[in-house]
Formats: C-alpha cells, structure tokens, sequence
C-alpha cells in the first residue's frame, strides 16, 4: 500500500561547512539539526511554526526549522546560533541582558542578526516586525529589542 522511503545521503551547507547527513525525506531541518548533526542550539518549542525557538538562517533569511524539510535546505547555506561566531548582536544580548531562561535565545538572535544584515537602519515599527515572530515566555521583550537597536545603523 504505502511505499517506505529509505534514508538518503545528502550534502548540506551548514556555518560555512558542507556536511553529508543520512535522512529521510520526512525530516524537518530541525529534526536534522539536533538528531544527526549534534546542532542543538535550534530548540524545538512549539513545533509548529508558531513560537520561533528553532529559528535558523537560510540563505541569511530567518525560517524557522520546524517546518522546513531538510530536503528543501539542498543547495542553500544554513546558519545556526553555533555558527555565529561572536557576532555583534550575541554581545549586545548580553549587555542589554537580552535573555531570561535562555530558551528563546538562539531563534531570537538569529532573527536580529539577520536583521542586522538585511534591514541596518530599520526603525522601530520594522524591529518589532521582524520580533514578532519570536516568542518569549519571560516577557524579555524590551531588553531584546535594545540589543538589535544597539547594533543597527543610526541615520544621522
């Protein structure tokens, strides 16, 4: 009745490095992330879509991998939190002290370091934009959108 898809072997761009990982096609990028690649910074929350704890950059644009097949991430570059490398936006985190728990962290300093790259001089309405898409359940909101305010381009 219903065919058994086997695992194949793929080759993924993952922080600047090709990586070949065994995986079904039902598996999502998050799924590949932690289980096969030992990435655990993407953490899984909601699973859904809805609450941005797995949010990784994919050709620098914030998806979050819970529903992103890892087929689909075939000839791209995916960024996660362990490829950041002491980017800007992980230093104003801890100085505008950006994180409660800690959860939320890694999707929300994705998001803003692409910001970052994308939007240098977006204003206050595009920053909460780009942070709705994020949750955090200790409410560390304000302290989060100081850290991406602090590293944006200033227009003078």
């Amino acid at each position: 009745m219903f065919e058994i898809l086997n695992p194949t072997i793929i080759t993924l761009n993952i922080n600047g490095e090709d990586r070949d990982v065994m995986v079904k096609p039902s598996h999502t990028l998050l799924y590949t992330l932690r289980n096969e690649l030992g990435l655990t910074g993407a953490k899984p929350g909601c699973e859904n879509g809805d609450c941005g704890a797995c949010t990784v950059l994919v050709d620098d644009w914030p998806i979050k991998s819970c529903l992103m097949l890892t087929v689909e991430a075939i000839g791209k570059k995916v960024l996660t939190v362990e490829g950041l490398k002491n980017a800007p936006i992980q230093k104003a985190f801890v100085e505008n002290f950006g994180f409660q728990c800690g959860y939320c962290t890694s999707g929300f300093l994705m998001v803003c370091h692409s910001l970052s790259k994308i939007r240098p001089n977006a204003d206050d309405a595009e920053i909460q934009d780009w942070l709705q898409s994020n949750l955090c359940r200790c409410t560390g909101y304000e302290e989060i959108e100081d850290a991406v305010k602090s590293i944006l381009v200033k227009d003078i």
